[in-house]
């Protein structure tokens, strides 16, 4: 079996994995269905049940793999969750092993020209960093954490 890292949110989620045909799979709590085990949805599974069960954000609320058109060129956000019909958080996932980097920043930074999301989530599952954009000066501005569904 696929050694399970243990990552850095809360040891009280319920993420649902099983065997079949020599493979790992593990449930999506937005997409209903199971998926082949890989560490970034073994990370995104877990930002998931931090944005629903922590945070207190609706799985209506919630997209997955969104398309982005950067100057011709097909690109997904990872997580979105709208609010009031637009995009409010984006969240980018990296597998555990992926170090978050200035490159990672930089890549979340370009899909949210096109989205407008106010807040950035990035994470590999160890380290997570949160971000509210500043559109007037064009940056952004690191939080402790995300805000809870208010």
């Amino acid at each position: 079996m696929t050694e399970l890292v243990q990552l850095n949110f809360s040891e009280k989620y319920q993420i649902r994995l099983k065997q079949a045909q020599d493979k790992l799979y593990i449930f999506c709590l937005i997409r209903k269905k199971w998926l082949v085990y890989t560490p970034e949805e073994w990370v995104r599974q877990h930002v998931l049940n931090y944005l629903i069960n922590d945070l207190g954000y609706s799985t209506s609320a919630i997209a997955l793999e969104v398309a982005i058109d950067i100057t011709g060129m097909r690109k997904r956000a990872d997580i979105v969750v709208y609010q009031q019909e637009k995009p409010f958080i984006m969240v980018e996932c990296k597998a555990p092993n992926i170090a978050i980097s200035q490159a990672t920043f930089d890549q979340i930074a370009r899909y949210n020209i096109v989205l407008g999301s106010q807040l950035l989530m990035v994470t590999n599952g160890l380290n997570h960093f949160y971000c509210m954009m500043d559109f007037v000066q064009k940056r952004y501005n690191f939080l402790k954490e995300l805000p809870k569904k208010g």
